[in-house]
Protein backbone atom coordinates (compact mmCIF):
# COMPACT_ATOMS: atom_id res chain seq x y z
CA UNK A 1 0.00 0.00 0.00
CA UNK A 2 1.17 3.36 -0.74
CA UNK A 3 0.22 6.90 0.58
CA UNK A 4 -0.07 10.53 -0.71
CA UNK A 5 -0.90 13.99 0.58
CA UNK A 6 -3.52 15.87 -1.66
CA UNK A 7 -2.57 19.01 -2.30
CA UNK A 8 -5.09 21.84 -3.91
CA UNK A 9 -4.80 25.24 -5.14
CA UNK A 10 -6.68 27.51 -3.00
CA UNK A 11 -9.06 29.84 -4.38
CA UNK A 12 -8.56 32.58 -2.51
CA UNK A 13 -4.51 32.95 -2.53
CA UNK A 14 -3.96 30.84 -5.97
CA UNK A 15 -1.04 29.31 -2.73
CA UNK A 16 -0.58 25.14 -2.19
CA UNK A 17 -2.86 24.07 0.58
CA UNK A 18 -3.83 20.45 1.72
CA UNK A 19 -6.94 19.58 3.78
CA UNK A 20 -6.79 18.90 7.20
CA UNK A 21 -8.87 18.22 10.94
CA UNK A 22 -8.42 20.26 13.02
CA UNK A 23 -10.56 19.23 15.58
CA UNK A 24 -13.09 16.17 15.28
CA UNK A 25 -16.97 16.89 13.98
CA UNK A 26 -18.53 17.50 17.22
CA UNK A 27 -22.78 16.25 16.91
CA UNK A 28 -25.09 16.82 19.82
CA UNK A 29 -29.24 16.83 20.16
CA UNK A 30 -31.42 19.67 20.80
CA UNK A 31 -34.67 18.51 22.45
CA UNK A 32 -37.43 19.89 22.67
CA UNK A 33 -39.07 19.30 26.32
CA UNK A 34 -35.36 18.50 28.32
CA UNK A 35 -31.69 19.37 28.30
CA UNK A 36 -29.61 16.73 26.70
CA UNK A 37 -26.00 17.01 27.66
CA UNK A 38 -25.13 14.50 24.94
CA UNK A 39 -21.84 15.42 22.19
CA UNK A 40 -20.61 12.84 19.98
CA UNK A 41 -17.42 14.06 18.52
CA UNK A 42 -15.67 11.90 15.71
CA UNK A 43 -13.00 12.67 12.67
CA UNK A 44 -14.40 13.12 9.30
CA UNK A 45 -13.86 10.72 6.95
CA UNK A 46 -11.68 11.53 3.96
CA UNK A 47 -14.37 12.27 0.92
CA UNK A 48 -16.26 13.75 3.52
CA UNK A 49 -13.74 15.97 4.41
CA UNK A 50 -12.89 17.26 1.14
CA UNK A 51 -16.75 17.78 0.87
CA UNK A 52 -16.79 20.00 2.84
CA UNK A 53 -13.58 22.55 1.44
CA UNK A 54 -16.10 22.90 -1.74
CA UNK A 55 -15.40 26.49 -3.01
CA UNK A 56 -12.38 26.99 -1.12
CA UNK A 57 -10.44 25.04 -4.37
CA UNK A 58 -9.69 26.26 -7.59
CA UNK A 59 -10.89 22.58 -8.40
CA UNK A 60 -13.97 21.14 -8.35
CA UNK A 61 -13.82 18.77 -5.20
CA UNK A 62 -16.67 16.28 -6.07
CA UNK A 63 -14.59 15.72 -9.45
CA UNK A 64 -11.54 15.43 -7.71
CA UNK A 65 -13.29 12.25 -4.87
CA UNK A 66 -14.64 10.91 -8.74
CA UNK A 67 -11.01 10.78 -10.10
CA UNK A 68 -9.47 9.73 -6.66
CA UNK A 69 -11.65 6.93 -6.36
CA UNK A 70 -10.68 5.61 -10.04
CA UNK A 71 -7.77 5.28 -8.33
CA UNK A 72 -7.49 4.77 -4.59
CA UNK A 73 -9.17 5.47 -1.41
CA UNK A 74 -9.56 9.08 0.35
CA UNK A 75 -8.40 8.30 4.18
CA UNK A 76 -7.86 11.13 6.96
CA UNK A 77 -4.45 9.64 8.69
CA UNK A 78 -3.58 9.91 12.23
CA UNK A 79 -7.37 11.50 12.44
CA UNK A 80 -5.43 14.81 10.68
CA UNK A 81 -4.03 14.66 7.91
CA UNK A 82 -6.06 13.82 4.50
CA UNK A 83 -4.09 11.67 1.91
CA UNK A 84 -5.19 8.76 -0.98
CA UNK A 85 -4.34 5.03 -0.56
CA UNK A 86 -3.32 3.09 -3.87
CA UNK A 87 -2.23 -0.29 -3.98
CA UNK A 88 1.38 0.60 -5.59
CA UNK A 89 3.33 2.78 -6.91
CA UNK A 90 2.22 2.02 -10.38
CA UNK A 91 -1.33 3.09 -9.39
CA UNK A 92 -0.29 5.96 -7.51
CA UNK A 93 1.51 7.02 -10.72
CA UNK A 94 -1.70 6.46 -12.72
CA UNK A 95 -3.64 8.67 -10.20
CA UNK A 96 -0.25 11.55 -10.46
CA UNK A 97 -0.86 11.57 -14.13
CA UNK A 98 -4.65 11.70 -14.55
CA UNK A 99 -4.79 14.49 -11.94
CA UNK A 100 -2.41 16.41 -14.07
CA UNK A 101 -4.48 15.23 -17.05
CA UNK A 102 -7.81 16.50 -15.47
CA UNK A 103 -6.86 19.85 -13.27
CA UNK A 104 -3.11 20.52 -14.37
CA UNK A 105 -1.93 22.24 -12.06
CA UNK A 106 -5.05 22.50 -9.94
CA UNK A 107 -4.78 19.31 -7.63
CA UNK A 108 -1.72 17.01 -7.08
CA UNK A 109 -0.34 14.27 -4.41
CA UNK A 110 2.78 14.33 -2.92
CA UNK A 111 3.75 11.03 -2.28
CA UNK A 112 4.74 9.39 1.67
CA UNK A 113 7.95 7.73 1.48
CA UNK A 114 8.13 4.79 3.42
CA UNK A 115 10.54 4.78 6.60
CA UNK A 116 12.12 1.86 7.31
CA UNK A 117 12.22 0.44 10.82
CA UNK A 118 15.81 0.07 12.24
Amino acid sequence: MERAMVWFKCAAVHDPVRPVVKRPAAIGWEAKHRQVDLVIEGPLKGEELLRRMKGWFTADVYQAIDVFQQHGKLKVLDEKDLVVETRDMDQMESLSNTLHQVFNDQVWIEVIPRKKLV
